[in-house]
Order: structure tokens, then C-alpha cells, then sequence
């Protein structure tokens, strides 16, 4: 397969179709790749894709004002979506060659035992948008239940629940590392660097200050957030924030009925869509 990407990225790099390319390449460590762009054919021999290849590069797309070619696994075209229907990303900007996934793997195990745990309960194997595709979906694999950990901290008793979530986030440095690769985390300022308020670049010097950042953020991407899993992968602390995410897909799925963000750029979000019979429903 990557034979056939570098060599279809260098027709449309030469053709003119695009003038960059958004892939990966090997980084400063044997199992890391990091995102890159392209800019000539040679460069392109460089190009690598693997099971280490995990960084969703839908991302990288956010203000792209010039023809660029894009290889994205099924789950990072869900972020794709969600990026264009906030307008975000400029959708002619684009050229989306959609890449087949198995799944990616943790940089320390190539093995069974280290794929990332968003892959093993992936819901999104076929891609949701491309302009080619090279290879074809994966079928539908078996999955565990990507709730099952909201689940077992929703049965834990209060006090049991404050103490697992503390013990997670008083680890955390605030180093912005999941906020800086969530695709809809994309605000040109964000509260917590705006020095007009207190909020900007605390150190967790308290309990509060230890929950505020990651509660804030959680309600931020509600409804928006695809569960790509990359703040999990990114936390140098190895705090379980996808499980602040899935909660609230969860509850927002109870309330509003099943919803996958990203599906369309069309849709909009349960919680962006005001619907006076809707609320009558649920309670509001």
C-alpha cells in the first residue's frame, strides 16, 4: 500500500492538482512517525505509513488555504467532517485519499497487546468521506464496548467516583498536549491562555484546579467530539480522558438519541440544534 500512496501522491503533486502532501514520516525515534508535509516528489520517498502511524491528520487541514492532499484513515475522516461543517476546513481545499487502517499501535509494542485502546473498540472502519480510496473499508471487526468503562465508574459510589477522578487528574501538568491535538479544540484563543481572566496557564496548585481545565474542556467538545482518541494517545500522564468524552457521548446519545458527530457535514449537532419538541421530550 505505500508504494501505490507515494506513488499516486507524486502524480497529483506533479500534475498539479495539489502542491503538498499531509502524510507521515519516520521521527527521532525507531517506532515514532510524525505528521508532515510534502512539497516535492522527492521528499514523498520519505513518506510512511504503518501501524505507528496514529496521529489523526485532520488536524493539520484546520486554515488550509492552499490545494493540499490529505491521507486519512476511516476514523480521522469523521473529524474531517466535523472540522468542514464548523467551518474550519475549506472542503476544495482538499484532495482525501482515504487509507485502509487495522488498527494503530502503541509505540512500544508492535504486538496485539499494544494497539491503542481506541482501536480496539472502534465503531468507525468505513470511511466517511474521501475523494479515492486506496485499498478498500475494512469490514466491521469485532468490538468491545466502547462504554464499558463509563459504565463501571457510573456504578462506583460517590465518593469512590471523586477519588478515581482525582487520583487521575492530579497527575496532570498542564502541558495543553490534549487540547493541541483535538481536532475540535480549535479556538484562536483559548480561555486558558487568555490573560484577560484568571484561567490562563495555572498550575494545578489546587483539587480545583486539577478538574477545571479537563471539565471545562469536556464540555467544550460535547457533542462535537468523533472519540478519536487522540488526547488519550497524547497525555504524557496516561489520564483516561476519554472516558470524561464518552460520558458525555453517552448521555447525549440517552437523551437525544444515537448520534455519531462527523457522519455528515451536513447535520446539525444534538446540541447545536434547537428543537422545542425535542426538549418537551427530554425533559428540558
Amino acid at each position: 500500500m505505500l508504494e501505490i500512496m507515494k506513488q499516486r501522491a507524486k502524480e497529483l503533486l506533479e500534475s498539479g492538482r495539489v502542491v503538498r502532501v499531509l502524510g507521515w514520516q519516520r521521527g527521532d525515534f525507531p517506532n515514532l512517525r510524525e505528521p508532515v508535509f510534502f512539497t516535492t516528489a522527492k521528499q514523498l520517498d520519505n513518506l510512511e505509513y504503518d501501524r505507528f502511524c496514529a496521529a489523526n491528520l485532520s488536524k493539520y487541514l484546520i486554515g488550509t488555504d492552499v490545494p493540499t492532499l490529505a491521507f486519512l484513515k476511516p476514523c480521522d475522516t469523521y473529524s474531517l467532517n466535523q472540522l468542514v461543517k464548523e467551518r474550519q476546513i475549506n472542503r476544495q481545499m482538499t484532495y482525501i485519499i482515504g487509507i485502509g487502517c487495522e488498527g494503530s499501535a502503541k509505540l512500544t509494542d508492535m504486538e496485539e497487546n499494544g494497539t491503542l485502546e481506541r482501536c480496539l473498540v472502534c465503531t468507525k472502519t468505513v470511511h466517511a468521506a474521501f475523494d479515492e480510496l486506496i485499498g478498500e473499508d475494512a469490514a466491521p471487526r469485532e468490538k468491545n464496548d466502547r462504554f464499558a468503562g463509563v459504565g463501571e465508574i457510573e456504578a462506583m459510589e460517590i465518593a469512590a467516583r471523586y477519588t478515581f477522578w482525582q487520583d487521575h487528574l492530579a497527575r496532570c501538568i498542564r502541558c495543553n498536549a490534549c487540547r493541541n491535538i483535538c481536532p475540535v479544540c480549535h479556538c484562536k484563543k483559548c480561555v486558558f491562555d487568555n490573560t484577560k481572566y484568571d484561567t490562563a496557564q495555572r498550575a494545578n496548585a489546587s483539587a480545583f484546579e486539577e478538574q477545571m481545565f479537563h471539565i471545562i474542556r469536556a464540555y467544550h467538545v460535547a457533542g462535537r467530539c468523533t472519540d478519536c482518541g487522540e488526547c488519550n494517545r497524547a497525555c504524557p500522564q496516561a489520564i483516561p480522558l476519554h472516558l470524561l468524552n464518552r460520558k458525555l457521548i453517552s448521555d447525549i446519545n440517552h437523551m437525544f438519541g444515537e448520534y455519531q458527530a462527523g457522519t455528515d457535514t451536513e447535520t446539525p449537532g444534538p446540541l447545536t440544534n434547537f428543537d422545542i419538541e425535542m426538549d418537551k421530550e427530554v425533559g428540558l
